[in-house]
């Protein structure tokens, strides 16, 4: 129970934060915004009498119906959870205060980190704030490979096209585009860590001695793969090893140090998990 109301806690502030960045940033700057929010936003120009979180709330029920299948009961429950506190804040907050216009480029540089933030916050807990999210979960259901922030961009440029058409104003949609670039980076930042780990395959005759001293000075974990020459079609051991960002340095070092012609090949790691490295959470996209 502890557990469940902290989860909701913590969906209850990604949620208002949300809502804060959409009234201080978006709504106040003529700022487009991607996602459902961002469609209410566009019909509330049109229709200024139909407020955005009224409008949000609406737009968002089909979705939630077409998508609870796919999502299940714990899903749909936290995100209506999520979708209902964050609309009664966008209303409330432009209520409640006037905020005053800023410079665009900062607006959505802000709004878009605030957004991010807020959304990472609703995600991590194995929610959505209804709208495109839920269209982005979906996909994630098709695509596990692919990072929340990116499957976002899709449906979220959609929305930025149709807000430029009726704002009449280009550079609207366009710092919207910069939110929500902003906002995709964030929110990852949020769900997966500042995570800069490396992972390196290593192939070279002295494979045996590059693998004793990673394992012994290093202090690195070391997988031998099997693989083959593609020219020759002989055998080859590739090291596979994976390493934080500040150790690349020794690694390369120890490596040449062994074997200047060695073939190594370092790639970027999106997420380790493991010993040495982080660990798995249930709540995680």
């Amino acid at each position: 129970m502890k557990k469940q109301l902290k989860s909701y806690g913590i969906i209850t502030l990604g949620s208002v934060i949300f809502a804060l960045a959409f009234d201080v940033f978006f709504a106040a700057n003529q700022v487009a915004m991607g996602g459902i929010t961002g469609l209410a936003q566009v019909i509330n120009a049109l229709a200024p009498v139909l407020s955005v979180g009224v409008l949000t709330f609406a737009l968002n029920i089909p979705l939630f119906l077409a998508g609870w299948k796919f999502i299940g009961w714990h899903l749909l429950a936290s995100s209506l959870f999520s979708m209902a506190v964050s609309s009664f804040a966008i209303d409330a907050i432009a209520a409640l205060w006037r905020f005053p216009a800023m410079d665009p480029m900062l607006a959505c540089l802000c709004g878009g980190a605030a957004m991010g933030l807020g959304f990472g916050l609703v995600f991590s807990q194995g929610a959505t704030t209804g709208g495109t999210d839920i269209v982005a979960r979906l996909l994630k259901l098709k695509f596990p490979w692919l990072p929340m922030g990116k499957l976002m961009l899709l449906p979220d440029g959609a929305v930025l096209v149709l807000a430029a058409l009726v704002f009449g104003r280009a550079e609207a949609a366009l710092y919207g585009a910069v939110a929500i670039f902003v906002s995709s980076r964030v929110m990852d930042t949020v769900l997966y860590g500042l995570d800069t780990s490396k992972v390196a395959y290593i192939i070279s005759d002295r494979w045996q001695s590059i693998a004793d001293a990673l394992l012994q000075k290093q202090d690195r974990g070391v997988t031998i793969l099997q693989g083959q020459g593609g020219w020759t079609g002989a055998p080859k051991q590739v090291l596979l090893v994976a390493f934080k960002q500040k150790e690349i340095v020794q690694i390369k070092r120890a490596v040449h140090d062994i074997d200047p012609n060695a073939f190594l090949i370092v790639c970027d790691a999106h997420e380790v998990l493991g010993e040495g490295f982080g660990d798995y959470q249930k709540e995680e996209l």
